[in-house]
């Protein structure tokens, strides 16, 4: 169990983080994602303000379903958030995947590390998942 909530904690807390920077100052975001001297969203103008605020927006719902994921550890929900997440951290890091050419060497080896964990630690608790000893409780019978 402490696998999963190792690899949950992780992904929480990148999305609550991420989330939370996009949402609340999303010209800093813009400007400074991921750090100071790596400006990776700057790298793809215009800066839109609607646009980083709904993905601050997205990444806070989907690291508040972590969260609640890793608070429970129910084996259904674990395998629904992180299958939710893949839907975005997939398409995300293919598009960057096929974007590398206009970044610095530093920032291409940044950038396919960092986003190719977040696609590999949920795989891996995916296939984790099939044999794990979580628990798993049913729905609410309906009256």
């Amino acid at each position: 169990m402490k696998f999963f909530r190792v690899g949950l904690l992780f992904l929480t807390a990148t999305q609550l983080v991420v989330g939370g920077w996009a949402l609340l100052s999303p010209r800093g975001f813009y400007d400074g994602f991921p750090a100071p001297g790596h400006h990776w969203v700057a790298m793809f103008p215009p800066y839109n303000e609607h646009l980083v605020r709904d993905f601050g927006s997205l990444n806070l719902a989907i690291g508040v379903g972590l969260a609640y994921a890793l608070v429970t550890l129910d084996r259904l929900l674990v395998r629904v958030v992180l299958i939710g997440y893949l839907l975005f951290a997939v398409p995300h890091m293919w598009f960057h995947l096929l974007h590398l050419d206009h970044m610095p060497v530093v920032d291409q080896v940044g950038n396919v590390v960092t986003l190719g964990l977040a696609v590999l630690v949920p795989l891996v608790l995916l296939v984790a998942l099939r044999k794990a000893r979580l628990p798993h409780r049913e729905p609410a019978a309906r009256s």
